[in-house]
């Protein structure tokens, strides 16, 4: 017996086209003109602390499996970037944490992505891997495994909660420059480093 519902429409044959109006090309249906804009990523994150240890995850999931990083990820369709990074700590590290303010602003344009870290406070000690983390832990500054760390910003969002505690001055950061990852400094404590 054969299937009484017609056949679905053909997908819409999307081309590249510099649409009216526009300068750079995007994806253009060529049967209504539907626009489609590939929009850079959000990720929101926290550098989260227990007294004078720093919540951190290692990756179970690619890229960079197996290496460290701050419970972070991308912002969710209707979701502030508050409830984002307290949502990715629960996710990553089983971890309810309470946001106290904006560290930093990391524009990534190579890889099409905007990320906003939070300075914030775990709300108790009670930390598990979820199911994107091998593991997690609270460390202290001079045990933070520095050779297994996942991402340039993860160095940056380190370095800047470090100038915070230091200075007291909560001016949300930027990117460190130059913003190639390459020519920042190997020591992840030297000032202005990270």
């Amino acid at each position: 017996m054969s299937d009484p519902r017609p056949p679905p429409p053909p997908p819409h044959p999307f081309r590249r086209a510099i649409p009216a109006g526009d300068d750079r090309e995007r994806l253009v249906c060529g049967e209504c003109g539907f626009v489609l804009y590939d929009n850079p990523k959000i990720v929101v994150g926290s550098v989260a602390r227990w007294g004078d240890k720093i919540l951190m995850c290692r990756r179970a999931i690619d890229p960079r499996r197996g290496f460290w990083t701050l419970p972070a990820g991308y912002l969710e369709l209707n979701e502030s970037t508050r409830a984002g990074a307290e949502r990715e700590a629960w996710e990553e590290a089983r971890a309810k944490i309470s946001i106290e303010s904006l560290l930093a602003i990391y524009d990534i344009p190579r890889i099409s992505q905007v990320q906003l870290i939070y300075r914030a406070r775990l709300v108790d000690q009670h930390i598990s891997p979820g199911p994107e983390s091998l593991e997690v832990d609270l460390f202290e500054w001079d045990h933070i495994p520095w050779d297994d760390i996942a991402f340039p910003s993860v160095r940056w969002a380190l370095g800047h909660e470090k100038e915070v505690q230091a200075t007291g001055d909560l001016t949300p950061r930027s990117n460190p420059l130059p913003t190639d990852p390459s020519a920042l400094p190997a020591d992840p404590a030297a000032p202005q480093g990270l």
